[in-house]
């Protein structure tokens, strides 16, 4: 559907923060996605040895942007948990938010950045489409209006 599985065909860049990978490495898999290209952003992971994924250090809104402006068909996911996706906003073009009727204890916001509790200003993103399953995990996706549609 995504690109996700292989060949890539909405997707060949995927970036992700340490905490997102670390449930692949926990089992032995140092590549989930060896098919696209994989950074991943961590300032405690070592360099891979495997050739499909990259660890980056710093400035993940650079590497973003630069990634963004590579040309290509292709798409760049950003995977990955509130404190990556709130370091990245101002480059989120679209929103896939899977939400799952569960409720926990404590976790991290959708978009956060340690920085106070209104770290950045409002953004207006557009409801494209929503899909609920059986299971009642739902799926929706926005875009940011000055984004390309797909």
């Amino acid at each position: 559907m995504f690109g996700l599985d292989g060949p890539p065909a909405r997707f060949d860049t995927l970036v992700m923060g340490r905490e997102t990978l670390q449930p692949a490495l926990d089992v032995g898999i140092a590549s989930p996605y060896p098919h696209l290209r994989q950074y991943v952003f961590s300032r405690t992971l070592a360099p891979s040895d495997d050739p499909t994924l990259t660890v980056v250090h710093e400035d993940p809104l650079g590497l973003v942007r630069s990634l963004k402006a590579e040309e290509s068909e292709l798409d760049v996911w950003i995977c990955g948990g509130g404190n990556l996706a709130g370091q990245l906003l101002p480059e989120i073009d679209e929103l896939f938010l899977k939400v799952n009727p569960v409720v926990l204890g404590k976790g991290i916001g959708l978009f956060s950045s340690g920085i106070g509790p209104d770290p950045f200003p409002a953004q207006l993103f557009e409801h494209l489409e929503s899909r609920q399953f059986d299971s009642g995990v739902r799926f929706t996706r926005f875009i940011r209006p000055d984004a390309r549609r797909r």
